[in-house]
């Protein structure tokens, strides 16, 4: 399953991966009648994380069909019917379900039976709205760049989202839709304490439904980087070839940078640490580099270009990148800020907010 958002200021690294699960033993049924549906059309309903597979197919009676199958786990499927070419999302749990609608409006069939499809279209009407405004704060940055204005008009929308799948998983807590919901914002809403606390109070069969074991397995991985936890120890290669640890830099304040030439939102924010870096390096602060590169000579010429005059460190293995592993990063620009006693004291601080931070921490003076 794709992330549907796209953030204003981050490169977003890869699909959002479940759990994977083999077993097919949940009962699937649905029936519908769909107007414009040709007769001897095939209806087939497969598994976005596992397109290749096909969990059960039919084929139509005029404009009627009826499909049976099975299926691992109480998610989001797709229901392609050909030779149409159309295909409709449907959030499946083990009751039977009833789909009435057009076939020239697949997204809105009326539907009844199961809860868990009306659940999604809760949660769609809820959300739509907001990802259409994030869409187009999206467009202006890429357009004109990211700038200040900008960015606080996206820190106001990311707090209405947040606040709004905090109302939306409180009143769905019971339901399967709760955690798909977080995992579909977990690169907007940067507050893994806020989801946690969320994934608590939802029941014990949500929490250990197929998102939410996702959400858990992400909670977890939140907690690794923390603001208040000890920065995890690590060892890369600089632009020499020289291997360069995060303790050798102990004593000193340090801002982890993970970044990368092909990164455009990470260019366009390497003028602000630059600034940072120039004004505080005197104060013990440093910043320490991780470039999610994969081409030595385009990482080299970007820390030229960019004038970047701190420690750089690569392994340029891209998304593989050891370092950004260890960290779990997903996106890129991210950052840590760490004290010299190797504790994390501020995370993805850019712009303002990163000269605010050290001016708290060093003195502005």
């Amino acid at each position: 399953m794709r992330n549907i958002i796209v953030g204003i200021s981050i490169c977003v690294s890869t699909v959002l991966a479940a759990n994977t699960v083999t077993a097919q033993d949940i009962p699937v049924k649905i029936s519908g009648s769909i107007i414009g549906l040709a007769d001897k059309s095939k209806v087939y309903l497969t598994d976005p994380d596992k397109p290749e597979d096909t969990l059960a197919r039919t084929v139509s009676k005029k404009d009627k069909f009826e499909l049976s199958g099975k299926m691992a786990s109480a998610k989001l499927y797709n229901l392609s019917f050909m030779p149409s070419g159309k295909k409709a999302l449907v959030f499946l749990d083990e009751v039977p379900i009833v789909l009435k609608g057009n076939i020239n409006a697949v997204q809105d069939f009326a539907t009844s039976g199961s809860t868990a499809h009306a659940s999604f279209r809760d949660f769609q009407k809820s959300f739509d709205p907001l990802f259409k405004k994030l869409a187009q704060l999206t467009e202006t940055a890429n357009r004109s760049g990211v700038n200040d204005s900008l960015m606080k008009v996206y820190r106001q929308l990311t707090a209405t989202i947040a606040d709004s799948a905090d109302q939306f998983a409180t009143t769905h807590r019971d339901q399967y839709v709760a955690p798909f919901m977080w995992a579909t914002l977990l690169q907007v809403v940067d507050d893994p304490a806020r989801i946690e606390k969320s994934f608590n109070s939802f029941t014990p069969a949500v929490q250990n439904s197929f998102y939410g074991k996702f959400l858990a397995d992400r909670i977890a991985d939140s907690k690794i980087g923390r603001v208040g936890s000890p920065a995890l120890d690590f060892t890369q290669a600089d632009t020499s070839g020289q291997a360069i640890a995060l303790s050798s830099f102990r004593g000193k304040y340090v801002l982890i940078d993970f970044w990368a030439s092909w990164c455009g939102p990470c260019r366009q924010e390497n003028p602000n640490v630059v600034a940072a870096y120039e004004k505080f390096r005197a104060k013990n602060f440093t910043v320490l580099g991780v470039s999610l590169d994969n081409n030595r000579d385009r990482w080299l010429k970007a820390i030229s270009d960019d004038r970047l005059a701190w420690t750089q460190v690569s392994d340029l293995k891209y998304w593989q990148n050891e370092v950004a592993l260890q960290y779990r990063i997903q996106s890129i620009p991210q950052n840590l800020l760490i004290d010299p006693n190797g504790i994390i004291v501020g995370k993805n601080l850019r712009g303002e907010e990163l000269q605010s931070k050290l001016c708290d921490l060093l003195g502005c003076n």
